[in-house]
């Protein structure tokens, strides 16, 4: 599933084609995705200016000029991709067309069908189902690491299962968990609990780092992830410990390299002689 920095990398794609132009034509092909689409869902957003693309978590926030939002996430498969032009032939997974009065056409495109369009009112959306409770934003000015050691105080739980709790901080996902948790030198296995005081300094200056250099990097390419241009992301290539289970841990001397383990059903690489 795309993390923080693939849906940062969307979100700026169709920030540079969207903002500012009208969606003269929206085609919706289909009356669902994971979730029912909302009544009359294309028809309310014909004709509405976009003035701005945000993004909380890994959700993509549509803003326009009648005050409502367009929710979109994109799933497992999930891809906004940008159309050479609107007459450009649809695929099969094409399920949700936008067409702007600059002629350019994006498409929601999304083979498994996990992903989701919804609407809700600018003013509405910090209560809204989908968003309210989620964490501090990692990128954010109000995260830094007393921030994070007072949502990880009290937790039993361990570091790794924490940072993908939603409600802990937003939209980390387990490939930038395994990677910022190698960085800030800490044990995916410690107690959430444990993680004060210095160690909650490192951890959060760690997720701010690996999260920033993904994003300039366009993010994570696995299966799914293009960028709205259609371009891979190349973070895949940066990655310190995760998929690289049995090779060298980078600038450090152990000899069991990066090791596997699973945690909550979910792959977590980790270098047993650094992190602690």
């Amino acid at each position: 599933m795309p993390e923080l920095p693939e849906v940062e990398t969307v979100c700026r794609g169709l920030a540079a084609k969207l903002e500012g132009h009208v969606l003269a034509r929206v085609e919706a092909r289909r009356t669902d995705l994971r979730r029912k689409l909302p009544a009359n869902f294309a028809r309310r957003l014909t004709g509405r200016r976009v003035l701005r693309i945000g993004r909380r978590a890994k959700y993509i926030l549509m803003y326009l000029d009648d005050g409502d939002v367009l929710i979109a996430h994109l799933g497992m498969s999930g891809r906004m991709v940008l159309a050479d032009s609107a007459s450009a032939p649809l695929d099969r997974h094409d399920h949700v067309v936008f067409v702007t009065d600059a002629g350019q056409s994006i498409r929601y495109n999304d083979a498994r069908r996990f992903g989701l369009m919804t609407l809700a009112r600018a003013n509405e959306l910090e209560n809204h189902e989908l968003l309210a409770g989620i964490g501090p934003e990692p990128l954010g000015n109000e995260f830094n690491g007393p921030a994070l050691a007072a949502r990880l105080a009290g937790k039993a739980t361990s570091i790794k299962a924490a940072l993908l709790d939603q409600s802990v901080v937003a939209g980390i996902g387990n490939i930038y968990a395994c990677e910022a948790l190698f960085f800030a030198g800490l044990s995916p296995r410690r107690k959430a609990s444990t993680v004060q005081g210095e160690r909650a300094d490192r951890l959060a200056a760690a997720i701010r780092d690996v999260l920033t250099r993904a994003i300039a990097a366009g993010g994570s390419s696995l299966r799914d992830h293009v960028q709205p241009s259609g371009e891979l992301g190349y973070f895949q290539h940066a990655w310190a410990v995760y998929g690289r289970a049995g090779q060298p841990c980078p600038g450090c001397d152990c000899r069991g390299g990066v090791r596997r383990m699973v945690q909550s059903n979910r792959s977590t690489f980790y270098c047993a002689k650094r992190q602690r």
